[in-house]
């Protein structure tokens, strides 16, 4: 594998969880399993963030002892970006989980297939 893959492990991890939630996403039928890869994907954002945004040696941007060199630090702005990512994540996830209720109680299945044909023949029958 080499040097860089041993440097760069996070980065990988990030990539398989990716693709993981991203076949997850693609070839489940049911909505529980979908919405469950769409935030294993965005747990591999935020782990790929977070990895770029981390340098060996530094600490995090807070001045203390008087050490205010840019280059004794992080920078901050991952962190950011993956906090606020998380809040959003929370949000759209609470969001595909109501729908999917009421989806639910509408359609009495979490089958996209099966409600596909459920809409299909209510068109029908208008």
């Amino acid at each position: 594998m080499g040097p860089n893959f041993a440097e760069n492990y996070m980065s990988a991890v990030a990539m398989v969880l990716f693709g993981i939630g991203f076949f997850n996403l693609l070839l489940q039928k049911n909505l529980i399993k979908k919405i469950i890869g769409l935030n294993i994907m965005d747990t591999a954002v935020y782990l790929f963030l977070a990895s770029m945004g981390y340098i060996e040696g530094r600490s995090a941007p807070i001045v203390t002892d008087g050490v205010t060199d840019v280059e004794a630090y992080i920078n901050p702005i991952p962190a950011g970006l993956v906090l606020t990512g998380i809040v959003v994540s929370v949000s759209v996830s609470a969001v595909m989980l109501s729908l999917t209720i009421r989806l639910y109680r509408r359609y009495h299945t979490l089958n996209l297939d099966e409600i596909s044909e459920i809409i299909k023949e209510e068109e029908e029958n208008k």
